[in-house]
């Protein structure tokens, strides 16, 4: 079907036209007859298969109705799980409405300033295109008012409920006017518990439709498998990367610390690229996101943040560095690069850390991922410029920080930070001013005499370490057999701790029993049977504390429980 098949008015489909679309998908052939006519939907669709421009065409309609019948434009909210997501509908929206000036479209999300989208507000913004955390602060500070939303449209249902979204998404309900006296779209990936549960206590009898479940994207997607050690996972994507030559790839790893690791392994390797995560500055965000999409960046790592909402036209390669723990973020993963029915291509890497979450992902796509078996001589030659790199370098090399990286002080708060011009900051211990200098002369000698030299292999565990044989290469470890391994382990710790606690035994004093029977002489032990009247005072006392002892227990409890009280 064609969009001029469709009940669409000329000035919607002069946007249709400019965004260059002619042939509808097929969701958008079963879903767009229902929703033009006002009806509630509840759409199941694979990713990247044009549910975007369902909702939008439909909120489009229905304000050039409006504007032929003399009425104001409807009022609309989108709500996007994701800022990158948001971005791309309103990006989507304003192309699709070129031919409609007098339609306001404004994204409302967190991570920026609240002025431009209260200047949004009060212009008047027809299209909220938000993230729930965003929309429901300005509906807590009065800016809003979810009463006057004609349509509300959720995206990407499943995903807001993963993120821990439902309670919002019922309170916005519960906002909102009721159910028919509005037009409600629900878009999930999935039709789950809880999607069907809003749709049954929130919506107005909506049409389901599922059209081609989730896992059926992957078949048109070209998917390779690699098993390798997590030592040679670094050296292998060199070489898939220098084989395969992508004009552009995205990569996606499980952390953002790893995140970073493979940009900048990657940069120094001739492979110019950037990273993306959840915690950096929306306009950094933003900014990398428009590079990848005009061609400016080539190579793009990201977290799973990126899975959703990211659209890149003609993405030849996503790369899996880290297999997901979340089987379905497999599939929203690799389906970056088949965007709109087009081909594309996935390697996923597998390494003995991540490799347990094969089995639910290829029960989940239903089907087995081929493997691939390098030729390991050949992945070999490859160099890789970032080898003498160590993790901490390439981490402590980029703006970004990790709250795990600042080191504690001895009582256990956080490093003072040093002034701006690189030397710490003045005051002593908890006073201010400058420390008191050190007092001119010899030291005095310390108590107890001068402390011996250490010898050689016998001072601190460091030292001892350093002295001590040198310990096996990664490599030469996992060659080792299991008992293997842990006997060198036992080995390895009994060299490095078992020599400290054996020295201060020699020097610890005797039990307190044999002290005491050395300390006393013998001529002492027969004193008291000298004199028997004396030593048999205190035994005798000794015996009748004993039940005094008891008779305060026994007080002590029955005053507790009452028990004893005539």
């Amino acid at each position: 079907m064609k969009f001029t098949e469709l009940s669409l008015s000329e000035q919607v489909l002069k946007g249709v036209e400019a965004a260059g679309f002619s042939d509808c998908t097929e969701v958008q052939e079963k879903v767009l007859p229902v929703s033009l006519t006002g009806q509630d939907v509840m759409v199941q669709s694979k990713t990247g298969s044009g549910k975007t421009a369902i909702y939008v065409l439909t909120i489009l309609e229905a304000a050039a109705k409006a504007r032929a019948e003399g009425k104001s434009n409807p009022k609309a909210l989108i709500i996007a799980p994701t800022r990158e997501l948001a971005v791309q509908i309103e990006e989507d929206t304003r192309q699709l409405s070129a031919s409609m000036p007098d339609v306001v479209v404004g994204a409302f999300y967190g991570g920026v300033g609240y002025g431009k989208q209260d200047e949004l507000i009060e212009k008047g913004c027809d299209i909220f295109v938000a993230t729930p955390g965003r929309i429901l602060d300005y509906q807590k500070m009065h800016k809003i008012d979810f009463r006057q939303f004609d349509i509300f449209v959720i995206d990407e249902a499943d995903r807001l409920f993963d993120m821990g979204f439902y309670p919002d998404i019922q309170r916005m309900f519960s906002l909102l006017r009721p159910c028919t006296e509005r037009q409600t779209m629900l878009f999930s990936a999935t039709l789950g518990t809880k999607v069907r549960n809003l749709a049954w206590s929130f919506m107005n009898e909506p049409a389901e439709i599922e059209v081609e479940p989730e896992e059926i994207t992957v078949k048109l997607i070209t998917q390779e498998l690699y098993h390798i050690s997590k030592a040679e996972k670094f050296g292998l994507f060199l070489y898939l990367l220098k084989e395969h030559n992508p004009g552009n790839c995205l990569i996606f790893t499980n952390t953002k610390a790893r995140c970073i690791e493979v940009a900048k392994r990657l940069s120094l390797n001739g492979y110019p690229a950037k990273y993306l995560m959840g915690d950096m500055v929306q306009s950094q965000r933003l900014q990398t996101i428009d590079r990848m999409k005009d061609g400016s960046l080539n190579f793009l790592v990201a977290t799973d943040v990126a899975a959703r909402g990211l659209q890149i036209d003609d993405l030849e390669m996503v790369v899996n560095y880290d297999i997901p723990d979340d089987y379905e973020s497999y599939v929203h993963r690799i389906g970056r690069t088949a965007r709109a029915g087009k081909s594309g291509k996935s390697i996923t890497l597998a390494d003995e850390e991540y490799v347990f979450n094969l089995e639910a992902i290829e029960s989940f796509i239903q089907m087995k991922i081929p493997v691939v078996w390098p030729d390991m001589d050949e992945v070999a030659k490859i160099e890789d410029k970032s080898a003498h790199k160590s993790f901490r370098d390439l981490v402590r090399s980029d703006e970004y920080s990790f709250a795990s990286d600042r080191r504690p002080t001895r009582g256990g708060g956080a490093r003072r930070p040093s002034s701006s011009s690189g030397r710490p900051r003045s005051g002593g211990r908890g006073q201010g001013g400058p420390r008191p200098a050190p007092k001119s002369g010899p030291r005095p000698a310390p108590k107890g005499g001068p402390r011996p030299e250490r010898q050689q292999g016998k001072g601190r565990p460091n030292e001892q370490r350093r002295s001590g044989a040198p310990s096996k290469s990664y490599a030469q470890i996992q060659a080792l057999s299991l008992d293997e391994r842990l006997a060198y382990y036992k080995e390895q710790y009994q060299k490095e701790s078992g020599a400290p606690a054996a020295a201060p035994v020699k020097s610890t004093p005797p039990p307190a029993k044999p002290r005491a029977k050395e300390q006393t002489p013998p001529s002492q032990k027969r004193k008291p049977a000298q004199q028997p009247a004396k030593a048999a005072e205190p035994a005798k006392s000794e015996v009748k504390a004993e039940p005094a002892k008891k008779e305060v227990k026994k007080n002590f409890f029955s005053r507790l429980f009452g028990k004893g009280k005539k």
